[in-house]
């Protein structure tokens, strides 16, 4: 017999271009893990964050790791008021794409690991990311915020959260 569906879609936005925060609120815990995927951005937007049950405290940790075919580099950062999901400077306009998976999110007894893979465009170089996250909390993940701190989300920008079915 054939498996079903592993990616449920939960919700999808669409940015008018008048808003610098999305929220994904009332996330059940029916699933065993999240993905969060952001896609066509293309506005001027520095470090898009996201906080998790609106906790905006210094309980969040992460791991760069960045390559854009001729160097590689990375970064650590601990005690961070929210997630990095996303860092986009160019002029250019180019699309930028990020998914994000919150594993175990409903779990109530351990942190949460959070994994991010995106391209980006940083002052005309093309690069990957890859980031380690961790949210310091025990809490079940029931809500999803994301900031792009310095500018609207341009029109056409989408986010669509899937809920990953148990095996």
């Amino acid at each position: 017999m054939a498996a079903g569906p592993t990616y449920s879609p939960i919700a999808t936005t669409t940015a008018t271009g008048s808003s610098t925060n999305v929220t994904f609120n009332s996330i059940s815990g029916s699933y065993t893990d999240l993905v969060l995927v952001i896609a066509n951005v293309t506005a001027q937007i520095d470090n898009v964050g996201i906080t998790l049950n609106s906790d905006t405290g210094s309980n969040y940790s992460r791991v760069i790791l960045q390559g854009n075919g001729s160097t590689a580099s990375s970064n650590k950062n601990s005690n961070q008021t929210y997630l990095y999901t996303m860092y986009k400077d160019t002029a250019g306009g180019d699309p930028v794409m990020s998914t994000t998976q919150f594993l175990n999110y409903s779990n109530s007894t351990t942190y949460k690991s959070v994994f991010t893979r995106q391209e980006t465009n940083s002052s005309g170089t093309k690069a990957v990311q890859a980031i380690a996250s961790v949210w310091r909390s025990t809490s079940a993940i029931t809500s999803i915020s994301i900031n792009s701190g310095n500018a609207n989300f341009n029109s056409g920008a989408t986010f669509t959260l899937y809920g990953i079915a148990a095996a």
